[in-house]
């Protein structure tokens, strides 16, 4: 079919071109033309098709599609006719030096033949793009959501294209509305813009007594400021409007449809700020030709270290994960997008002394990044043993390990419950980075150890955000345990990047030993508010589609979140975003006695014990927890 209409189309350009030639002649002679010789004109027209219809071949005129064509396919007709006629000049000069036709017929005819190949094929796109020639498919309703667009560029005009080529589609475009007030009261293919973001309540009540209010915000700006989507956020909640976004044009991945789609608004994007973009030059050059080990590599943060790293090119790649499953994918994830890489997947568990110990011997790695933990606080709250063998044996393990074999650098990743710890999951973190900050601190140890502590991660296993995606796909309620409850997230790609611009500052000759990194994550988050807004993301009305619950504190939890201790005031460095926190420590000698007690303890399964060696070893550890467990112990006793 698509080879029958090329001809169609090529049959049609010969005879516009045929005619061309006396159209022109006509143009420029008036009756005049008839005294030339008919058969002289006819043969002369003849040979002019002749030649363009070979430059026409050529050129690739038959490639676009009528249906589609814009101003592209001008230029291709214009170069077309341009070849043919100086090819036909030029041949006629040499036959009769132009003397059968004026010699400014050729400029004419450019025109003129332009006009007749141009022409039908917009023709055609405004007959195909008529609503009276596209109808609803039968059986369609006639009702249609109105939709509000955000961005007066591109993808509103590809939008609202879209919108008029098919009828069919669900969308009836009420306004646009921009960033910025340099296009409001102008217009793309007749939708006016109506105003900024700023004003969009303004805007929704106007359409409102216009019977035109809308039922959806479409976002068409790929790269819309985050104060910006702050406030579309909250006015679409508080007008009850669900928000989408329209793909990037990076997302599309073939073939022209006559439908854009949407979709929801990404959940980065409810961050609040600009997600940072580090110094990705130092990275390469910290991690290109070295042996890199990185455990809990099949854990969301390791996983996302695992292709970030590879992508800097090192000489070997260790993944160490103590999940056979986790493990698996890590690897097929790498070995899929980096087949060249020297790689080793090694399965482990970090509490495993000597197993851990001849990995190292294997591998000899030069850095490690130590991302292996128990981190999800209420199971490790009713499970202390766990958390303690797992979190700080496991990363004394690591830490004397690297030091042993001389590591260049270990790189603990840690977490903001370290910071005035409620549970156990948080002091055994605390504990974890006071060894660390130790180690560091030694004169006598080669290895620099280097500590990176953040906030929640968007959509990590375990985390609020998949559960909350869970529960709105089950249709709801979403659980919250506490109306005040707030949290500082980040998304991976953050989280991961601090880490490796973080071992760059770390293992500076001039950096300070013993310290604490520490990415500005801006303001916390409300939970209550996240559940709200994600509902609003998915196209559905918080309380009155989907209800939020609020279920009470789970034992362990916090209202609040903090990254620096008090006593831990933050320094600037060399990147903005990036803080340093000076170091609480213990000497290494007493640690590493306090450490033995309380991995005792867990061995044994004294989860008594455990919570009086941590109260007694982090001074601000408060668990209700760990209160119970003493309380009944002495009950018991």
């Amino acid at each position: 079919m698509s080879r029958i209409r090329q001809k169609i189309a090529f049959g049609h350009d010969l005879i516009m071109t045929f005619l061309s030639l006396p159209i022109s002649m006509f143009l420029r002679m008036g009756t005049d033309m008839f005294a030339y010789d008919t058969g002289i004109i006819v043969f002369t027209a003849v040979v002019f098709t002749a030649v363009a219809g070979t430059c026409f071949l050529i050129t690739g005129l038959y490639g676009g599609i009528w249906r589609y064509v814009s101003l592209n396919d001008v230029m291709v007709i214009a170069k077309a006719v341009t070849l043919s006629i100086l090819i036909f000049v030029l041949f006629m000069f040499m036959l009769n030096r132009l003397e059968w036709t004026p010699r400014s017929t050729p400029i004419i005819n450019w025109f003129v033949l332009v006009t007749l190949l141009g022409a039908p094929r917009f023709l055609y796109r405004q007959f195909k793009d008529s609503h009276k020639n596209n109808p609803a498919p039968r059986g369609a309703t006639n009702a249609k959501v109105p939709v509000l667009l955000v961005g007066a560029a591109d993808g509103a005009e590809m939008f609202v294209r879209a919108i008029g080529r098919n009828p069919a589609i669900a969308y009836q475009i009420v306004g646009i509305i921009g960033e910025k007030s340099g296009r409001v009261g102008r217009n793309i293919h007749g939708v006016q813009v109506l105003g900024t973001i700023e004003n969009l309540s303004q805007i929704y009540n106007e359409l409102s007594l216009a019977n035109k209010a809308p039922q959806r915000i479409i976002i068409t700006k790929e790269n819309i400021e985050k104060s910006s989507m702050q406030k579309l956020i909250n006015d679409a909640e508080t007008l009850g409007v669900s928000l989408s976004r329209m793909p990037k044009l990076t997302d599309f991945r073939g073939g022209v449809s006559d439908t854009i789609p949407v979709r929801p608004i990404a959940i980065e994007d409810v961050l609040g700020r600009a997600q940072l973009t580090l110094d990705k030059i130092s990275m390469g050059a910290l991690v290109k030709d070295r042996r890199v080990m990185i455990t809990g590599a099949g854990g969301t943060i390791g996983s996302e270290l695992s292709s970030q790293i590879a992508a800097f090119d090192p000489s070997h790649l260790s993944l160490l994960d103590s999940s056979e499953f986790a493990l698996y994918s890590a690897d097929l994830k790498i070995k899929e997008s980096y087949p060249n890489l020297s790689l080793n997947a090694v399965i482990a568990d970090v509490r495993d002394k000597n197993r851990i110990s001849q990995v190292f011997r294997d591998e000899k790695p030069d850095l490690v990044f130590h991302a292996a933990a128990l981190k999800h606080v209420p199971i490790v709250e009713a499970h202390p043993s766990e958390g303690v063998l797992t979190n700080i044996n496991g990363t004394r393990i690591i830490a004397d390990c690297c030091h042993a074999i001389g590591v260049r650098a270990m790189v603990l990743i840690s977490t903001d419950k370290a910071v005035n710890p409620a549970n156990i999951m948080g002091a055994s973190k605390r504990i974890a980075e006071t060894y660390c900050q130790a180690l560091d601190l030694e004169k006598n140890v080669k290895t620099r150890f280097v500590t990176v502590r953040f906030g929640n991660v968007l959509g990590s296993t375990g985390s609020v955000v998949p559960l909350f995606q869970h529960q709105i796909a089950n249709g709801g309620p979403l659980t919250v345990t506490h109306r005040g409850m707030k949290r500082f997230f980040m998304t991976v790609r953050e989280a991961v990047e601090l880490v490796l611009e973080s071992t760059v500052l770390g293992i500076k000759p001039d950096s300070p030993p013993g310290h604490i990194y520490v990415l500005d994550m801006g303001k916390p988050i409300k939970i209550s508010d996240l559940a709200r807004q994600m509902i609003l993301l998915s196209g559905r009305n918080p309380d009155k589609d989907i209800k939020i619950e609020f279920t009470g504190l789970r034992p362990g939890e916090k209202l609040f979140e903090e990254i620096l201790h008090d006593s831990e005031p933050p320094q600037e460095t060399d990147y903005p975003g990036v803080l340093l926190a000076a170091p609480r420590t213990v000497d290494l000698q007493i640690l590493s006695k306090q450490i033995e007690e309380v991995v005792a303890a867990a061995s044994s399964g004294d989860t008594r014990e455990i919570f009086v060696l941590m109260n007694k070893y982090v001074p601000e550890f408060q668990s209700e927890g760990g209160d119970r467990v003493i309380a009944a112990s002495l009950k018991s006793n």
